[in-house]
């Protein structure tokens, strides 16, 4: 599928969600935020829902987020154009609760069209909903941040790199600092710099096959 056709059947997507009541959210919501961005991006962002701005503006991370979400983006030389930034709920949760089995259940069918439609590399899995939802696991953002998993989503295969949330992280300085470093290793993931193994690192060490074995380094992607 090429690029206009990708954007055709995004467009398509996007226009038969705008419409969904398949759960109470569609009776609070100002709006459906469905997504927006590159629709041949290698880089998806996932948040968890659309919060007070996004629900007014109609796009993710928007009001105090956008700045940081820029800014983590420029530091790795891309911009919005470049990635495609979507949330699991497509509306917003009443004074921002957190999601319901129900709602999640709703918006997955929505958020997998999304990954089948633009096949990604990498997929930025921003906080708790979304690293739950994407890789299948239990464990929350905070216990496996910034260690890639190898997925398949979709129908292909991805990589998911759970990170703390911008918005978690604007006013606690050390959740900033992890996000900052994080983000720094999405260049490699994406196969545009030579990958470090102090970028792949958390609750994971790197494997080393034993001398003369003709193995690689394994960086602790599972």
């Amino acid at each position: 599928m090429d690029t206009a056709a990708r954007a055709a059947a995004l467009a398509t997507h996007e226009a038969e969600v705008v419409g969904c009541t398949a759960c109470v959210l569609s009776e609070t919501r100002t709006q459906v935020v469905v997504g927006a961005g590159n629709p041949d991006a290698e880089l998806m962002l996932v948040g968890e829902a659309p919060g007070f701005h996004e629900d007014r503006l109609g796009h993710p991370f928007a009001g105090r987020e956008t700045a940081l979400v820029d800014s983590l983006l420029a530091g790795i030389g891309l911009d919005r154009d470049d990635v495609y930034c979507t949330t699991v709920l497509k509306c917003r949760p009443p004074a921002g609760r957190d999601p319901l089995d129900e709602e999640l259940v709703a918006c997955e069918p929505h958020l997998y069209r999304q990954l089948e439609l633009v096949r990604p590399r990498v997929v930025a899995s921003l906080g708790n909903v979304p690293t739950r939802l994407l890789t299948g696991r239990p464990h929350g953002v905070t216990a496996v941040n910034g260690v890639p998993q190898e997925h398949v989503l979709a129908g292909a295969n991805v990589i998911v790199l759970p990170l703390y949330h911008p918005a978690a992280a604007l006013y606690a300085p050390e959740r900033l600092a992890r996000l900052e470093a994080d983000f720094a290793s999405i260049p490699a993931l994406l196969g545009l710099e030579e990958p470090q193994v102090a970028q792949v690192t958390s609750a994971r060490e790197p494997v080393l096959e034993p001398a003369g074995s003709g193995s690689t380094v394994q960086l602790g992607l599972f």
